[in-house]
C-alpha cells in the first residue's frame, strides 16, 4: 500500500538566501530526501501549500483536512511548520478522515545540511504504517496522539502534555 505525503511547507522545505539573511520557500525538498533516504516504501507525493506555520489559515487546515479525506490512500504524511502543527493535527481529528494520519518536520531548515528532517520523515514513514486510525505527530523519533503533544519552545522538542 501507498503513502500518501502532503507537503505544507514549513521549516522542512526553507531555503535560505546568503545575501539578505533570510529563510523563503522555493521548491520541496522531500524527493531529494526519499531519494537519499532510500526509501522504499511506495510514496505518492503532492504539494499543498509552501508555507510557514505561523501563517497558515484556518482554510488552509480544512484544505489539508479535504485532501487527507479524498486521498485513495489509508496512510498519510503530512509535512508541517513545527509552530502550528497541533493546531492542524486538532483539525484533521476533528475532520474524522478514518486513516493514519502523521504530521512532521523539522527544527533545522534541509537547506542547511544539518536538519532533523531527514529523521523525522523516515520515522513518519515508518510510524504511519504502524498505526491504528487517528491523528499523530512524529518528531525525533517518537510518535504522540494529537491531543497529548505540545512544542516546548525553550528545548526545542516535542513531548507530550500528561
Amino acid at each position: 500500500m501507498a503513502i500518501r505525503i502532503l507537503v505544507t511547507g514549513g521549516t522542512f522545505d526553507k531555503e535560505y538566501d546568503e545575501r539578505t539573511g533570510r529563510l523563503y520557500f522555493k521548491d520541496t525538498h522531500i524527493q531529494e530526501m526519499l531519494r537519499l533516504g532510500r526509501c522504499r516504501v511506495p510514496v505518492a507525493v503532492e504539494t499543498l501549500m509552501m508555507v510557514d506555520s505561523l501563517e497558515m489559515t484556518l482554510r488552509d487546515r480544512e484544505l489539508i483536512a479535504n485532501r487527507c479525506r479524498d486521498a485513495s490512500e489509508d496512510w498519510i504524511v503530512v509535512t508541517h511548520g513545527t509552530d502550528t502543527m497541533v493546531e492542524t493535527a486538532a483539525v484533521l481529528a476533528a475532520a474524522a478522515t478514518g486513516k493514519a494520519v502523521v504530521l512532521t518536520g523539522a527544527m533545522v531548515p534541509w537547506a542547511f545540511g544539518s536538519s532533523d528532517g531527514l529523521f523525522n520523515l523516515g520515522s513518519a514513514l515508518s510510524f504511519v504504517q504502524l498505526l491504528p486510525p487517528g491523528v499523530f505527530v512524529a518528531m525525533n523519533g517518537r510518535c504522540y496522539s494529537w491531543d497529548n503533544v505540545r512544542k516546548d519552545r525553550e528545548h526545542g522538542i516535542f513531548e507530550k502534555v500528561r
